[in-house]
């Protein structure tokens, strides 16, 4: 086990499942206090995982944990999030994230209803909850922000099929150039972190038949990658749209087949990535 996170609080949203959650685990490997922020907090018919299930892991690795039902395109929820993780941690020293909608349809086949979700919650979400962390960001030791987005990839390839989707993850990544310069002097990291190649999470579902389990990685990838980016000294480490096999790379991972879900099988390449 590890301590390079003991005793710091992450505030991770979309956590209930997926990459979120495995990011929240291994932090609390370390003994972080993790406050697990997502919509889902009782059973859902389809999707595994709920903000409780995720403490009870959370607890059971060696961290503490806060579970709050959370939709993050409300600002003033997010506020009250925010001042109950401060009541109840005394601080927060790092935020993920996380929490993301997709739908891969064209200008003709996306319903506004689909293009409005993506909106509010990649661009607008993202920048309203780093907004309200901010503030106790700068009072923390080695503050990170980390955005689970993508390389900026202009190539007209990326925008053709979906552009909406591109755009939305897009600027979750512009947020993270803009303020890793807006409060550099201040100390506070903004990184963004992408797998290199498609993750086993729920939303490979919304891809249909394109993407099977066997042809992807599990989210413990992405888990490890952003540990090790979080754990680095903010001042050092700022303004990076990171790959998870980077990331690992230059820590000393050579062997990533641990992280297969199906060893041997051919791995497919996300999104955004040549």
């Amino acid at each position: 086990m590890g301590t390079g996170l003991k005793g710091k609080t992450l505030f991770v949203t979309g956590a209930s499942r997926g990459i979120g959650k495995a990011i929240a685990l291994r932090a609390a490997r370390d003994g972080a206090n993790i406050v697990v922020a997502a919509k889902t907090h009782r059973k859902h018919p389809v999707l595994a995982g709920t903000i409780h299930t995720t403490v009870e892991a959370v607890e059971a690795a060696g961290g503490r944990g806060l579970a709050i039902r959370l939709d993050i395109r409300d600002e003033h929820a997010v506020e009250e999030a925010v001042e109950a993780t401060v009541r109840h941690f005394g601080g927060i020293d790092i935020l993920v994230n996380n929490a993301s909608a997709i739908t891969l349809e064209g200008t003709l086949d996306l319903p506004l209803k689909r293009f409005d979700l993506m909106f509010d919650v990649n661009v607008r979400g993202t920048y309203v909850v780093s907004r309200a962390c901010i503030p106790h960001l700068l009072k923390a030791a080695n503050p990170h922000v980390l955005n689970l987005s993508p390389p900026l990839n202009l190539k007209p390839a990326w925008f053709k099929d979906h552009v909406a989707y591109t755009t939305a993850k897009y600027a979750m990544s512009m947020w993270v150039l803009g303020m890793a310069e807006e409060f550099r002097d201040e100390g506070i990291a903004f990184n963004a972190l992408w797998p290199r190649t498609v993750i086993d999470t729920a939303a490979i579902g919304i891809l249909g038949d394109t993407v099977k389990p066997e042809n992807c990685r599990t989210p413990e990838i992405m888990a490890d990658a952003a540990h090790a980016i979080i754990c680095q000294p903010a001042r050092r480490c700022s303004g990076h749209l990171y790959l998870d096999e980077d990331v690992l790379r230059a820590v000393g991972t050579r062997n990533f087949d641990r992280y297969a879900v199906k060893a041997g099988a051919p791995l497919m390449r996300d999104l955004f990535l040549d």
